[in-house]
């Protein structure tokens, strides 16, 4: 009983750390940026990874997003960011000068369009024979 109670709250804590909660309030001078990533066919990219700066291309970080594509970023300076994001081989376009000012939370739809040419993770196969 007790291992159960165990794994319960790791997996808990885990999944609230991948959604961006934290136990730690929001800073009143910080703002926070959120969204989803979408893929070619419109559905959600798990773990895609989702790059940030701040529009004068300082600062550059990466988060990944959780299981069903979304990201939340927090304790961000008030700035503009350029948000961007990949998965599976293939890339969005740049968000630029996303406007992010003190207690402002900002949620973002970032698309993943770019390959040379479609990954096999979205083609659709023909069933084999």
């Amino acid at each position: 009983m007790r291992r159960g109670l165990f794994f319960v709250t790791i997996f808990a804590a885990a999944l609230a750390t991948a959604h961006g909660v934290t136990a730690e309030p929001q800073n009143k001078h910080s703002a926070t940026l959120s969204g989803v990533v979408l893929g070619p066919d419109d559905k959600p990219v798990p773990h895609a990874s989702v790059s940030y700066q701040s529009s004068g291309g300082n600062a550059p970080h990466a988060v990944h997003a959780d299981s069903h594509g979304h990201f939340t970023i927090t304790q961000l300076r008030s700035d503009n960011y350029d948000v961007r994001a990949s998965g599976k081989g293939v890339f969005s376009e740049w968000e630029k000068n996303v406007s992010l000012r003190s207690g402002q939370t900002k949620t973002v739809t970032l698309r993943l369009i770019y390959a040379k040419e479609i990954p096999k993770a979205y083609v659709k196969s023909k069933p084999q024979q």
